[in-house]
């Protein structure tokens, strides 16, 4: 491991929230489309497993950042223990609801209690930040959990898929529930690296995050963002179809994710002194320009390639946003705001991918890359337009992120 990224584990308990946010992020990746192979599986409805992963997601996308809410005013023990306690429940009943063939409005019920899932990734970054807020290894401590975020879509569905078609059709969401448990309660064991509560009294006027201009922002962008990636994903699967190799779509998306990984990787090892709103939109830009050439994808080894260099945009620009909500949200605030761009993904995935499939089924696969390609065009003219409020962080928010002098950085030690 490069010494930026072996000097972020010099601080006590750091490796330890890391390896648990590692665990319990991995169901993001496994749970949605486990539901989908294990539906497909005992009722060969995929119209029904489609919808009850939708489902999941926008769940998700309304209890995430309530959930966050809380945890910034009473702290991640006691609010992620009972939220992540309510998923698990959901989960075993949708479980049992599968196998055993209960009517399908028990799935869905099981389906909204599975989305008060916690947004885990958010917790180990808000204790990354309470370490190093204001020197350059938050940087570095943001680009390595963007890879991490990476190597869990990575390997995620493919462990789920794959336990859930050679094993049992229930396996891949059981281990995915497994995941969860055990690294949220691992990971809230670990007191000494909680970040500190800030209950209402203390925060400043109240209210939930999106009342910062610049967090409104990132999270619009991120809505179209998300349509990018769910859209990629649907016609990707589509285009090996038609290709003849179906199976092969999952080592393409892995791709995919490989690209962004090592990015964040050689991301994380560089240190920037302009504005990170730049970079950011820079970022946006970049993922909208690197959609066109999936419009003239001829076959799967050279959609792999576009894919990967696609791929090279995601990690830093995503990097970036963490730093510009560090910026933008109010520091009692902090784990809501980085839960709403998570939720504007969230619901950006769930438009892309219904998008996308209604594309396919229209006018085929080849024409469906014409959503993400209009999806990054919209993240471009939104990050264009809400520019300005980006430059303008919340007060006493400023220069936490890249935006520091030796002087500063000789105080601080």
């Amino acid at each position: 491991m490069p010494s930026p990224y072996r000097a972020l584990f010099a601080a006590p308990g750091s490796k330890a929230f890391s390896a648990a946010g590692f665990l319990g992020r991995m169901p993001l990746s496994m749970m949605g489309i486990g539901v989908v192979t294990m539906i497909s599986q005992l009722t060969g409805r995929y119209g029904l497993a489609g919808a009850l992963s939708a489902t999941i997601a926008l769940a998700a996308a309304v209890a995430g950042p309530q959930v966050s809410r809380l945890v910034d005013r009473y702290g991640q023990r006691r609010v992620l223990r009972p939220a992540t306690l309510i998923s698990l429940t959901a989960a075993a009943v949708l479980l049992c609801a599968a196998h055993y063939g209960w009517p399908e409005w028990v799935l869905f019920v099981a389906c909204v209690g599975i989305g008060c899932v916690p947004s885990v990734g958010s917790m180990v970054r808000a204790r990354w930040a309470a370490l190093y807020r204001g020197t350059p290894k938050l940087h570095t401590a943001y680009s390595f959990e963007s890879v991490v975020d990476e190597m869990c879509f990575i390997f995620g569905p493919i462990i789920s898929i794959g336990l859930s078609t050679a094993w049992f059709p229930e396996a891949g969401p059981l281990l995915a529930a497994c995941f969860l448990a055990a690294g949220v309660f691992w990971l809230t064991a670990q007191r000494a690296t909680e970040p500190e509560p800030h209950p209402r009294e203390h925060e400043d006027g109240g209210g939930t995050a999106l009342r910062a201009p610049g967090l409104r922002v990132l999270v619009a962008t991120f809505v179209a963002t998300g349509a990018i990636f769910g859209a990629v994903d649907v016609v990707t699967v589509a285009f090996a179809e038609d290709e003849g190799h179906k199976a092969a779509a999952s080592v393409v998306l892995a791709v995919y994710a490989l690209g962004s990984c090592v990015a964040g990787v050689v991301f994380g090892l560089l240190h920037f002194a302009g504005a990170p709103e730049r970079r950011w939109l820079l970022g946006v830009c970049a993922m909208a320009v690197s959609m066109i050439p999936l419009l003239l994808v001829g076959n799967l080894p050279f959609l792999a390639v576009a894919l990967f260099v696609a791929g090279l945009s995601i990690a830093p620009t995503m990097i970036t946003t963490m730093s510009l909500i560090e910026e933008h949200v109010p520091r009692a605030q902090l784990t809501e705001g980085m839960t709403w761009v998570s939720t504007g993904l969230a619901v950006g995935v769930a438009l892309g991918s219904s998008a996308a499939g209604w594309v396919i089924d229209a006018a085929g696969a080849r024409a469906g890359y014409g959503v993400p390609a209009a999806a990054g065009a919209v993240a471009v003219v939104v990050g264009f337009l809400g520019y300005r409020r980006l430059k303008r962080p919340a007060p006493g928010r400023g220069g936490s992120v890249g935006q520091h002098d030796a002087h500063e950085e000789r105080h601080m030690a």
